[in-house]
């Protein structure tokens, strides 16, 4: 039995475990959970994951969940992936953990309910939370200053003043790719003040190349249909705006 990998590509995290696989020429499975269609709240989904969110894995009888995890699962199960993703030195091994801990406290929790607020809400039928959406973009700008002035403040192009990415700098940048699904204007707002986190998140697509730009893909495609719902939206509006302006001559 192979290794089987359970993911959304619109989903952050997936992405990450999927580029990683494929730049480390690891062979698997990839087994679509559509999370717009609920399919992660599955009975058989929930025998693999009882988080029932994505990604997970299934390697022989070995089941698997969270990303962070699964990622160092990854690097020290596979023979043949590189030692800068996650290595061997325990004091290296412990500052790589020290930035994944640190993302799911503060910069996952900004840009996951700000975009998903700011752009997303719609796709799934529900209502935009703004309270939400300006406390997570606080949060969020806050969070890339520190990456700008902790975690990148090094000689290196990668986190912790690294020549060469790790985990944390793959499953990060992923998080962020995610805020080009918002207008040009607010992610231009958000990321133009910091150069440092810009030239890094094009310092992680080059060294994972092709597969950084296969795998972000989706996210164009998604943008491209918010802006045509956004279109379709305005245009409504203008026709019931007309209409209105009619009704009131009458």
């Amino acid at each position: 039995m192979g290794l089987k990998v359970y993911v959304d590509r619109m989903s952050q995290p997936s992405r990450a475990v999927l580029i990683f696989c494929k730049v480390n020429g690891i062979e698997f499975d990839e087994v679509k959970i559509d999370i717009s269609k609920g399919q992660q709240r599955s009975p058989e989904y929930a025998e693999i994951n009882p988080m029932k969110n994505v990604p997970a894995i299934v390697d022989g009888r070995f089941k698997l969940f969270e990303s962070h995890a699964i990622l160092v699962y990854l690097a020290c199960a596979f023979p043949g992936v590189a030692e800068h993703w996650y290595p061997g030195d325990l004091s290296r091994r412990a500052k790589i953990d020290s930035v994944l801990h640190w993302h799911h406290s503060s910069l996952r929790s900004g840009a996951a309910p700000y975009v998903f607020n700011a752009k997303l809400a719609p796709l799934f039928g529900l209502r935009v939370n703004p309270h939400v959406a300006v406390q997570a973009k606080t949060l969020l700008i806050d969070s890339l200053a520190k990456i700008e002035t902790i975690w990148l403040k090094g000689k290196g192009r990668f986190l912790l003043g690294s020549s060469q990415p790790s985990i944390a700098d793959l499953s990060l940048v992923c998080e962020i790719m995610q805020l080009e699904l918002l207008d040009e204007e607010d992610r231009n707002q958000i990321l133009g003040p910091h150069k440092k986190v810009q030239q890094w998140i094009e310092d992680t697509r080059h060294a994972t190349r092709p597969h950084f730009d296969e795998m972000h893909s989706v996210l164009f495609k998604v943008k491209e249909k918010l802006a045509k719902m956004s279109a379709e939206g305005g245009t409504a509006k203008t026709h019931a705006g007309n209409k209105n302006q009619m009704l009131s001559k009458m």
